[in-house]
């Protein structure tokens, strides 16, 4: 993954609208310039995490980096409104932080005939060299959306006409006795905690995955 280290460096490739994964600001810096460049990223919908000095040197080590690091995402994100008007069928994570679990889950929805998967912005794994490898390829042919908030993709997705179903362990039905909409969107949990409750809240169904 590019790293782009410097104010300048970063400013203009958000000016360029290059795709970045993440943009580190160092705790305590401050000036126009810098809160020029933070309300550019959310512009962009680029995440602003704010690390310790000793953390962004670490991760650039010997660069100038002005308390300043972006790292370039390995394939650029599409927007919701690009993809959810002719799909079918969406895959949307609520907050997979392991890339190669991303990866895996891209190559699955491309092997499954999917539309597109669908991730937060905050608290999830983003498009890096490790996802691009875990996916085998099938990342240059399956489109990925980053949004701000699950919740509120989740009722837009509604009112486009999709139907919502959530995977979790105590839902009623299993996977593979439903009878799913012609526009829908499955929606998987996170590692170890599944799906979040205030994310359940905007499910149609929840469905189940049966164990031995």
């Amino acid at each position: 993954m590019a790293i782009l280290a410097g104010i300048h460096p970063v400013f203009e490739a958000l000016k360029a609208g290059r795709a970045l994964d993440r943009v580190l600001i160092a705790k305590g810096a401050g000036g126009p310039r810098l809160q020029e460049l933070i309300e550019l990223c959310r512009a962009h919908r680029v995440p602003v995490r704010f690390e310790t000095r000793d953390a962004i040197d670490r991760a650039a080590p010997g660069s100038s980096h002005q308390g300043v690091l972006a790292f370039g995402a390995a394939h650029g994100y599409v927007s919701l409104e690009d993809v959810m008007h002719g799909a079918r069928m969406l895959v949307l994570l609520d907050g997979v932080e392991d890339p190669h679990n991303l990866g895996a889950v891209i190559r699955t929805v491309n092997a499954a005939g999917a539309d597109a998967v669908v991730i937060p912005e905050r608290r999830a794994a983003g498009l890096t060299d490790t996802v691009a490898k875990a996916s085998a390829g099938a990342i240059e042919y399956t489109s990925v959306v980053r949004i701000g908030n699950v919740s509120q993709a989740l009722e837009k997705l509604k009112q486009s006409g999709f139907w919502i179903y959530g995977l979790d362990e105590r839902g009623r039905q299993a996977y593979d006795a439903v009878e799913y909409a012609e526009r829908a969107v499955l929606v998987l949990g996170a590692e170890g905690k599944g799906l979040h409750e205030h994310v359940k809240k905007h499910c149609d169904v929840l469905v189940r995955i049966p164990m031995a």
